[in-house]
């Protein structure tokens, strides 16, 4: 999809530099899916503790 932003210049080269990224567009669709990625691990949170999952780390980890 093509479109047009008004993006600060300084704030997209830091974030080009910072990621190892070469184009405008390969910086953006990171930060996008990081924002979608954190928007996701914030949801799970809220279970946090109410779920019973009945694991075992030591069995897991192979430590009878």
């Amino acid at each position: 999809m093509r479109t047009t932003l008004d993006l600060p210049e300084n704030l997209l080269n830091e974030a080009m530099k910072v990621t190892n990224t070469d184009t405008k567009t390969a910086v953006i669709v990171k930060a996008l899916e990081e924002l979608v990625r954190k928007s996701k691990i914030s949801g799970l949170k809220k279970y946090r503790g109410k779920i019973d999952l009945e694991i075992n780390l030591n069995e897991l980890r192979d430590r009878h």
